[in-house]
């Protein structure tokens, strides 16, 4: 791992409505906040269902699997500390239990991503704290 003065890219803020997200992230789970009232599964983090409003909301594991909806490879760093990553890919994956996710492709992937194809999450840890979620094709 990274210790987070080494590691240059955005991290994101942890606080109190995200940090059952990022603690099962470091622990290689991917949860979504679910309602308990409807049912319906959200992301990111919201203090409210965006369904039904109700604040009845509690962390469930997700399967980790999805479709890819779209991606894009970058070509350019739009920050210096993502040069050594060129190119890399942003994807756009529909979870199975619904919400849409945007994450990076693992490192390593060669075959080129098909919209449509089936992905699974995959986990780096890039600092002591902070466990980033990527997709794989499945």
């Amino acid at each position: 791992m990274t210790n987070p003065e080494a590691y240059k890219k955005p991290l994101p803020q942890i606080d109190t409505l995200n940090r059952p997200f990022w603690e099962n992230a470091k622990a290689g789970r991917l949860v979504l906040q679910t309602c308990t009232h409807c049912g319906h599964a959200s992301y990111p983090p919201n203090p409210l269902c965006p369904k039904c409003l109700s604040s009845e909301l509690e962390w469930r594991e997700a399967s980790g699997k999805g479709t890819l909806k779209s991606w894009v490879v970058f070509h350019r760093a739009y920050w210096p500390a993502f040069e050594k990553d060129l190119p890399y890919t942003v994807c756009l994956v529909r979870l199975e239990e619904g919400p849409l996710f945007v994450a990076n492709f693992a490192k390593g992937m060669t075959s080129e991503p098909k919209v449509g194809a089936r992905v699974r999450v995959t986990f780096e840890a890039v600092t002591d704290d902070i466990t980033l979620p990527q997709f794989t094709l499945d």
